[in-house]
């Protein structure tokens, strides 16, 4: 997608929509910018666990490819880790 955007007087882009939801981007989402000369990349900083927590329910957001056995132990081990912690008042 080629657009052309205005930075506004605080420094602010808008990101369109359409390209949002395509990337799956939503408020508070991370970008990494990347600048080389005149260039400037902007790249979402994804979560390596592919399950995230929505509304207080851990997802899948895999993809298309299939989350291995092993993957999803590691990941709801790592879940109860800092739940555990957190019930102590420990900092995770």
């Amino acid at each position: 997608m080629n657009t052309v955007i205005t930075i506004d007087k605080a420094g602010r882009l808008v990101i369109p929509k359409s390209l949002r939801e395509e990337l799956h981007l939503e408020a508070g989402d991370a970008l990494e910018l990347e600048s080389a000369g005149e260039e400037i990349t902007l790249r979402p900083v994804r979560s390596k666990s592919p399950l995230v927590k929505k509304q207080g329910v851990w997802v899948f957001e895999g993809g298309r490819s299939p989350i291995s056995a092993e993957t999803t132990n590691d990941v709801l081990e790592q879940i109860r880790e800092e739940r555990d912690l957190q019930s102590l008042g420990k900092s995770v």
